[in-house]
């Protein structure tokens, strides 16, 4: 039946059709009677020379038999004949050339690396990098309210209910594989003080979000922000003095308490972000001395005094304040974040981190700094995360809703350029759509 289906060109399942047993070679050495036992029912094609009735039992003879398959096998012979012949005329056709090419000789090119990008099946199968929903944090913002609120600077995002739309969001995300999310906390404007108390009140905004999240999805892993500017009245991640200098180790003795607190309410990893010296081992040392020694710290280890966080800041409101009193409120973060113009600097704050206790070094912004996640990949042994920032995701925002880029496309580009730089731990507004995206992919 094998080879008969083969020479015909028939396919292998017809209603019509139907062979028990393959038909045996006329030259067959075996014996007529052990022939003839081979035959049980043999029905064969519909074919004008052929009657739909033709079928052959063990009460026929052997030469009957034999004949209807020559028959058949004739029919087989001129279809694959027609067959072949349409199939040469097709390849017969060579391509188009624009009028005017040049003809040239060949070129002695004994390596041509686009022999490895000609179909899809080869290229994906020489990617050496491969982009997952699972490599993807989600970024939330959370309130003290049921009502989503659009962020005006962040199209499609908005600040969501600690009771309501922080579940709803969990949920969604991780039905499309995002697993991971991070939460950042609107804190009202009368809880804010010149020490950000609040970031440690065990009934605070963040501390439900986390314990909301963990209670009714413990696969989901729950990332922190640990630093003051949520929680200080004059907008800077450290207590300001009134000469303007952002205190380092009275704003370390704060973030200890914060992230004791986030620890508590069942955070899976705390992430510092407020840049001060030596936050990270004094955090290792007291989320261990209160019993939290699994839980991991993301340190944000190479964050740059930007200009990419500006819809971030709107969304917490936490840009720095100055209240008018006789107090100096600097107006940006330059003397704790990092300078844009310095890549070896990186260097230094990711080998303290990694000494203090850190699981896992961050960058950010992302895009604008793709040099320094390489930098850390290649010296570091430690996972490697990148932010992708609220600026970042509100150009391409922008320029998709203009129409100007086919936002799909230019979205997974940027997120896969953060992994091809050796960044495994992505977060991203994007999560969602890219996880969908990458779906449909």
């Amino acid at each position: 039946l094998e080879g008969f289906q083969a020479c015909s060109g028939l396919p292998r399942k017809m209603e019509d059709t139907m062979m028990a047993f393959a038909l045996p070679t006329v030259h067959s050495t075996a014996s007529r009677p052990l022939q003839e036992a081979a035959f049980q029912t043999v029905a064969v094609p519909r074919h004008p020379s052929i009657s739909t009735a033709s079928t052959f039992n063990r009460a026929g003879t052997f030469a009957e038999v034999t004949a209807a398959a020559l028959v058949v096998a004739s029919i087989g012979r001129r279809s694959v004949a027609s067959a072949s012949r349409r199939g040469l005329a097709r390849r017969a056709q060579k391509p188009k050339i624009p009028e005017g090419t040049p003809k040239v000789e060949p070129v002695p090119i004994l390596k041509r690396p686009r022999r490895n990008r000609r179909s899809s099946a080869i290229r994906d199968a020489c990617a050496e990098t491969i982009l997952t929903p699972a490599n993807f944090i989600l970024p939330i913002f959370v309130h003290d309210g049921e009502e989503d609120i659009p962020i005006g600077a962040m199209p499609g995002v908005s600040r969501l209910g600690v009771d309501t739309g922080l579940l709803r969001e969990v949920e969604e995300a991780r039905a499309l594989g995002v697993k991971s999310v991070v939460i950042f906390p609107k804190t009202p404007d009368e809880l804010k003080t010149a020490t950000a108390d609040e970031c440690y009140n065990p009934e605070g905004l963040a501390q439900r979000a986390i314990r909301n999240v963990k209670e009714k999805f413990p696969d989901v892993c729950v990332y922190t922000d640990v630093a003051l500017d949520p929680y200080n009245s004059r907008g800077h991640d450290g207590i300001v003095r009134s000469d303007g200098v952002i205190m380092n180790d009275e704003t370390i003795h704060q973030l200890c308490k914060q992230a004791v607190s986030q620890a508590e309410a069942g955070a899976d990893y705390v992430s510092p972000s407020d840049m001060m010296d030596g936050r990270i081992g004094a955090i290792r040392r007291a989320l261990d001395a209160a019993g939290f020694t699994d839980v991991g710290i993301m340190s944000y280890c190479a964050k740059y005094s930007s200009a990419f966080y500006g819809p971030f800041r709107e969304a917490l409101d936490s840009n720095p304040v100055d209240s008018g009193e006789d107090w100096v409120v600097p107006s940006n973060k330059n003397t704790y974040q990092m300078n844009p113009a310095n890549s070896r600097e990186a260097l230094i704050e990711a080998k303290a981190d990694e000494e203090e206790g850190a699981d896992i070094l961050m960058v950010k912004p992302g895009m604008p700094y793709l040099d320094i996640i390489k930098t850390l990949y290649d010296y570091s042994n430690l996972p490697i995360a990148a932010y992708h920032v609220s600026g970042e995701y509100s150009m391409l925002k922008a320029a998709a809703m203009k129409g100007w880029i086919n936002e799909r496309d230019c979205v997974l580009e940027a997120l896969l350029s953060f992994k091809r730089a050796g960044a495994t731990i992505i977060l991203t507004y994007y999560a969602k759509e890219a996880a969908k995206w990458l779906a449909e992919k």
